[in-house]
């Protein structure tokens, strides 16, 4: 089709307002808005039907229950995570179908491509291979592992003999490996010997041994990625591929209750020590299996690129279980999206035909800033569907990815959800839109989001607010923090009450809805007053056409309390000038108000960022305040922060 989308450039809400055609509303899963509606008048019959689409090996006896904390779904009902993303395919004769497409970095290596048929053999060894080891039902496995198939493998394994399993990002430091490991009290830890990145061999397995120092871990299994020239200490490291060969490909899967613990999943906490999310097997299937199916208008023959990393929610649910449920073809890439060129990206989805592609605004910003010439060199007419996660994205970086990657056909999901939840939880639906700049869309069916003011009362539209979630809470809601009950009952439902769960983000909706996420609550000022949120400031300066990237942090301030500061990087060819500050300033008195105007424009060449892009704005907040910096093992580019330290004169 040459035109996917209607564009209607005027609208009483907003400048640019993008809708489905009606080819695009016959191929999706849903177009009629009317489902909004349905769900919302009966939301646990809503999701009792998306339910019926899996395999249960025995039906529930009741949808959902609640108690303060304690909420249930699909109470007394039986299924596998594994069964449902691989056997119930491949006995629907779909075994050949390819499952999982590994793309390694080094351009040299074969991409790797298994079918579903292929990766149950190798999930039925290892998770045999876990079984001999003493692993059990119930029993917490560490997975250490870097973007290879061997990730999805492991953890589709571990699902299979209901071992809940605790993925750690391959890039955290030994040390963080090592509370996790602690915290969930595994003995199992699967790992490699090391990766590809930006061309350079990096050692893994050196950090997983520092790493598992003083935990429970008595048996590693180590993935022989390199050239398998590491230490291995004998009786506890174990060769993956050894294992594997003489392992049997039978392995019926553990049948689970609806709320036995599916994995956990640390992710920062405000005490800075990491939290252990729980999320339990019936809820979390339904759910991501749903939300895969309709937010990328999933199909047969479709191949999905989600880029974000297995160590993060996003990697569990839109990598491995939403896409693997749906029966398409999943894909992973190794390596940086730099190397060997700028262009790896988009050479990958003309190989391999990509159909959807699901990234994050910071990664398309740096696209933008490497330029047009890159993706222009690749055919990227395959792609019919586009999505971001993890961060509020600006216009013109929503603009660019549309128009650029997309070629103005392309609708872009802009999905708001959390480590916490599972799977997203506020977008467009891609047969129903609207698709508009910088707001995410409408709570997904079955959710009930409500934006409430510090009282707790709905706040009118067009003003600012807090997001929270009602009860009946989503299915694939996290049932806790692990061993710590009190704690999420405080940081969840301290704010609103038990019915009602808070995210800790701010959000505006509009007349017709929709939702736009302003960024968490602990990244608000109280400037002279005013509650502003620092996505905010970011937005109004990345609308001026001179700016590449934006981070913006608060620092504390004598008369108004708290004041933005923002590192600027210029597009290429634009040299920063007093005239460019004057005008940004000017750019965010014209969008936000004075409120707004940063205390201080700092223009810069790079700003700290983890190795899958995000900016590091901790870092940037500790440095214009002055504070110790902490961990910097997770950045790809530590040395910025030496040259920033430099810049503004950091004696912390």
């Amino acid at each position: 089709m040459s035109e996917a989308i209607k564009w209607v450039k005027k609208d009483p809400l907003k400048e640019n307002v993008f809708w489905p055609n009606e080819a695009m509303k016959e191929r999706a899963w849903v177009s009629d808005e009317s489902i909004y509606a349905e769900a919302k008048a009966d939301p646990e019959g809503f999701w009792a039907r998306q339910a019926e689409e899996l395999h249960w090996s025995k039906h529930w006896d009741k949808a959902y229950e609640f108690a303060p904390q304690n909420y249930k779904w699909f109470v007394g009902g039986k299924l596998n995570l594994s069964y449902n993303s691989l056997d119930r395919h491949i006995e629907a004769g779909h075994g050949d179908r390819i499952a999982l497409i590994w793309e390694p970095e080094p351009v040299d290596e074969e991409a790797v491509k298994l079918t579903y048929k292929e990766l149950h053999r190798l999930v039925s060894k290892l998770a045999n291979v876990l079984k001999g080891l003493g692993v059990q039902k119930g029993d917490r496995v560490g997975i250490y592992l870097p973007m290879i198939p061997e990730a999805v493998i492991a953890m589709q394994a571990c699902a299979r003999i209901g071992a809940p399993h605790s993925v750690v990002f391959s890039a955290f430091s030994p040390d963080s490996l090592r509370d996790r490991m602690i915290d969930a009290g595994a003995k199992v830890l699967i790992t490699a010997d090391g990766y590809y990145r930006r061309g350079k061999a990096i050692n893994l397995k050196k950090n997983a041994d520092a790493g598992i120092q003083g935990t429970p871990v008595e048996k590693v299994v180590v993935v022989k990625r390199l050239d398998g020239s590491v230490p291995m200490e004998a009786e506890r490291d174990l060769w993956y591929h050894e294992l594997i060969e003489g392992a049997s490909a039978e392995c019926p899967a553990e049948q689970m209750d609806s709320e036995d613990l599916a994995f956990l999943l640390y992710t920062s906490g405000t005490t800075g020590e990491p939290k252990g999310i729980m999320h339990t097997t019936g809820g979390y299937a339904v759910q991501s299996y749903i939300t895969a199916k309709w937010d990328f208008d999933l199909h047969e023959g479709d191949v999905y690129w989600c880029t974000a990393d297995v160590g993060w929610i996003t990697g569990h649910t839109y990598i491995n279980y939403g896409p693997l449920m749906n029966g398409v073809t999943s894909v992973m890439y190794e390596g940086s999206p730099d190397t060997p060129d700028c262009g790896r990206m988009w050479a990958i989805i003309e190989k391999h035909k990509i159909t959807q592609l699901y990234t994050a605004p910071t990664a398309i910003r740096m696209f933008l800033k490497w330029g047009d010439e890159w993706p222009a060199k690749h055919d990227l007419s395959s792609l019919r569907l586009l999505g971001t996660v993890g961060e509020p994205i600006n216009v013109d970086a929503w603009m660019w990815y549309f128009k650029k990657i997309g070629g103005g056909r392309c609708p872009i999901i802009d999905t708001w959800w959390q480590t916490e939840s599972g799977a997203t939880l506020v977008n467009s639906l891609p047969g129903i839109g609207p698709f508009i700049p910088t707001i995410a869309g409408r709570p997904f069916p079955g959710v009930i989001g409500r934006i409430l003011d510090a009282g707790g009362s709905p706040v009118p539209a067009g003003e600012g607010g807090y997001l929270s979630i009602v009860s009946p809470f989503p299915p694939a809601l996290t049932r806790g923090i692990y061993g710590d009950m009190e704690r999420f009952k405080a940081q969840y439902y301290t704010e609103y009450g038990p019915e009602r769960y808070f995210t800790s983000d701010g959000a505006r909706v509009d007349e017709m809805g929709n939702i736009r996420i302003t960024g968490r609550v602990d990244d608000v000022m109280n400037v002279a007053g005013h509650r502003l949120a620092t996505a905010e400031v970011e937005s109004a300066l990345a609308q001026n056409d001179k700016v590449s990237e934006v981070a913006v942090v608060s620092r504390p301030h004598d008369l108004k309390g708290e004041v933005p500061v923002a590192f600027v990087l210029l597009k290429a060819g634009v040299a920063h000038s007093d005239e460019i500050r004057k005008e940004l300033m000017g750019t965010v008195t014209t969008v936000i108000g004075p409120t707004g105007r940063p205390d201080e424009i700092i223009f810069v060449d790079d700003v700290p960022k983890t190795r899958s892009g995000k900016i590091m704005r901790r870092v940037l907040k500790a440095l214009v305040r002055n504070e110790p910096v902490g961990d910097l093992t997770t950045l790809q580019n530590a040395e910025s922060v030496d040259h920033l330290k430099e810049m503004i004169g950091y004696s912390g």
